[in-house]
């Protein structure tokens, strides 16, 4: 077909006068018989290379996709560009007989060009049956990396797509994927056969979005806040389970703010009417699993939030790709705690050593990318094999936004390349740290690679600082990853030359996220409103004076994190004191009168506004199952027992009695410490806290040599903090 029916076509079909990127080049190719391979970032226009030629062909187009909700939004997209019904249609397991037989029959009369099915559809012999008597125009796989098992969404069911289209018929073949690393690329390729394939490649950049990594501190009352000084757009919230989709959902909900929830655990009819609902602007903000990708095309969401890390840099890259698909503002926001990597960890265990060594290295890469220093932009284009000049960046990521301090690193990327050649280019990041550290790991001594002369050689710094060096080294093209052996390391050709002839390399100070969390937090409010200092230091004297005239340590009467949250809220009564984190109301009327008296005189001296549009409210479930707690702590059950019942760990049992009398609540555990404690280790412990400046477990953990488990000083400090403070 020539360029200019092409163009008539696009013009007919969606409105537009002229092809984006490679379109146009793409479809041409297809039409042409060809197999096809499409490369392309999310808001590309990825879907038109398939819908426009099965538009303007004979037969009906195979689209398999695996996502029903996608399936759904892009058949009523192909019917609104067309007068004809019967134009697009699904088949999946959501569809009743009678609409089965109805979509049969269209394809057969001719009136169906796309039908979109999902893989486990097609595996169906009744399927091959009937695909095979009618007149196909091609096969299109849309998210083929899912074909990959290198790919963040692994479907087994994909593998198996070459066998059943060579069945069906010999037409040719189109994929199509938003993220794809050169490995899954091949990966693709190979298992679909089409090695022979035109490949178009589009740049990964997404210009419009700002990348931005914060800490997991306060993480749900920092999403309230982001949602509430962005009020009236849209935006997507991922978490990780389908339990924490809900709760955030709701809490969100109470705040003011309308929310949905989405994921796979929902109905296929509640999904679909939470996803019109989002579409048709009834609600702004989706609360979705990212385990349960969502097929919402929705052009305007103009931020997307991670509560939960995800488990690879490609899923990151999709999801983040929801937002901004006009062109418009994208914000992307991860909140960022290395206990969700030890999680996602957790649930690697069990599964196949193969897939446990994909994962690993999945999540070692995202970890990476959060901790770096690196313009975030040029991070996530070389995962994807493109090299980007950082200064090309605009401040379009929180590192170039507020850089780091750089300083010369020539030597110690030296000492790095040198190591990685004297390990012979076999090993894995985490041992090449231990190597130059001198930490003798078990794999250190079996491999004997402590007799190597350079053993220990760059132990005046720490493992962190040396993951920076082979990080930066690596977006710096000096050291590659071998994919096929799971993430070893080895030079480049610009490696070796620069082993050769070293030259100047500025390496960036990283960041370390759970020590100087407050060192970069940018907490951003309705009013504009930051962290006030001063009050700060007036409410530290404050406390210091009471805690001196009441004779009881200061951490007893509010901790910090309350006395912080106070410096962002500016509570001047008792209502609104209660609403700040760690104070219940019990705390609130025991010690909170002088602090409400200075914070309302602070006030007002300094004219300042007060962000009252912010106080987080809380659930009312939660604090159900807070009495619930107190109520079989009251009963004398064990406390592994509790947890059990409520589906939570020990951890997290003793992290929620923490809560309750933090806020004020007294709470009896002697039954539970008395069995694993003796009264003289009680009393040394309880001495301890007593005359302690601070409650922190790791300086009291320090304190004892190690003589008493975190848990046991924990369980200690809620005895002492439940006895003095209320």
């Amino acid at each position: 077909m020539v360029s200019e029916d092409l163009k008539g076509a696009l013009k007919k079909f969606f409105g537009f006068e002229s092809f984006k990127g490679n379109q146009e080049k793409i479809i041409q190719n297809l039409l042409n018989g060809n197999n096809t391979f499409v490369i392309m970032p999310t808001g590309g226009g990825k879907s038109l290379c398939y819908q426009l030629p099965a538009l303007i062909s004979e037969g009906t187009a195979i689209i398999v996709s695996p996502l029903i909700a996608l399936m759904k939004n892009q058949v009523d997209a192909i019917r609104n560009v067309s007068d004809n019904e019967n134009i697009a249609h699904f088949l999946n397991s959501s569809l009743s007989k009678t609409e089965i037989n109805k979509v049969k029959s269209d394809i057969q009369n001719g009136s169906t060009k796309l039908l979109y099915v999902a893989p486990e559809s097609l595996t169906k012999q009744e399927y091959i049956d009937f695909l095979t008597s009618v007149n196909i125009s091609f096969f299109a796989i849309d998210e083929a990396h899912c074909i990959s098992e290198w790919g963040h969404d692994f479907r087994p069911e994909y593998r198996r797509l070459r066998d059943i289209f060579e069945r069906i018929s010999k037409v040719s073949i189109i994929a199509l994927t938003a993220t794809a690393t050169p490995k899954v690329q091949l990966d693709i390729q190979k298992n679909l056969n089409m090695v022979d394939a035109t490949v178009f490649k589009s740049s990964f950049n997404r210009e419009n979005l700002y990348y931005e990594i914060r800490p997991k501190v306060d993480v749900e009352k920092e999403i309230i806040r982001y949602i509430k000084a962005r009020e009236g757009k849209s935006g997507i919230v991922y978490c990780l389970s389908r339990k924490k989709v809900e709760e955030l959902a709701e809490l969100l909900n109470l705040n003011g703010i309308n929310a949905l929830p989405y994921h796979a655990g929902l109905d296929a009819s509640t999904r679909a009417k939470h996803q019109d609902m989002f579409l048709m602007e009834d609600a702004n903000i989706i609360v979705a699993t990212i385990a349960f990708g969502m097929g919402i095309d929705k052009p305007d969401v103009r931020y997307v939030i991670h509560h939960d890390i995800p488990k690879s840099l490609e899923s990151y890259y999709q999801e983040t790709g929801r937002a901004g698909r006009d062109g418009g503002e994208g914000e992307c926001v991860v909140f960022y705690s290395y206990k969700d990597i030890e999680k996602l960890e957790k649930f690697l265990q069990g599964k196949p050593v193969s897939e446990q060594e994909i994962g690993k290295q999945l999540l070692h890469e995202i970890v990476s990318y959060t901790e770096t220093s690196v313009c975030r932009r040029k991070y996530i284009l070389h995962y994807f094999g493109e090299q980007f000049d950082e200064t090309l960046c605009k401040n379009m990521c929180d590192n170039c936004k507020h850089p780091r301090e750089k300083s010369e690193g020539k030597d110690s990327v030296k000492l790095l390349l040198d190591s990685v050649l004297a390990l012979e280019e076999q090993q894995k990041p985490k041992h090449i740290c231990s190597f130059i550290t001198g930490n003798l790991t078990a794999d250190i001594k079996s491999y004997k690679h402590d007799k190597l002369p350079l053993f220990g050689k760059g132990s005046a710094k720490d493992e962190h600082f040396w993951n920076a060096v082979i990080r930066q080294s690596l977006v710096g093209g000096l050291l590659q990853k071998e994919i096929e052996s799971f993430g070893t390391i080895r030079l480049t050709e610009e490696g070796r030359k620069f082993v050769q002839s070293p030259s100047s390399f500025l390496l960036i100070k990283e960041r370390k996220f759970d020590e100087e969390s407050a060192d970069f937090e940018i907490n951003i409010n309705s009013k504009g409103g930051a962290f006030d200092e001063v009050l700060f230091n007036m409410l530290l004297d404050l406390r210091k004076s009471i805690s001196k005239q009441k004779n009881i340590p200061p951490f007893v009467i509010f901790q910090e994190p309350s006395l912080k949250d106070m410096c962002f809220q500016y509570p001047i009564t008792m209502d609104e004191l209660t609403n700040i984190q760690g104070v219940g109301t019990g705390k609130a009327s025991r010690y909170g009168a002088p602090f409400l008296e200075l914070i309302k005189y602070y006030v007002e001296e300094n004219e300042i506004e007060r962000p009252q549009d912010l106080v987080v409210k809380s659930l009312i479930n939660k604090s159900g199952l807070k009495v619930q707690l107190i109520q079989n702590i009251d009963r004398k059950l064990p406390l592994e027992d509790i947890g059990k019942s409520q589906g939570k760990s020990m951890d997290e049992i003793i992290d929620e009695i923490e809560g309750i009398v933090a806020s004020g609540t007294r709470v009896n555990i002697n039954y539970y410490i008395n069995d694993i404690l003796d009264p003289d280790n009680q009393e040394e412990i309880y001495d301890y806290f007593s005359e302690a400046e601070t409650d922190d477990i790791s300086l009291a953990y320090k304190e004892f040599d190690g003589d008493y488990s975190e848990e046991e000083l924990r369980l200690m400090r809620i005895k002492f903090m439940s006895e003095m403070a209320n």
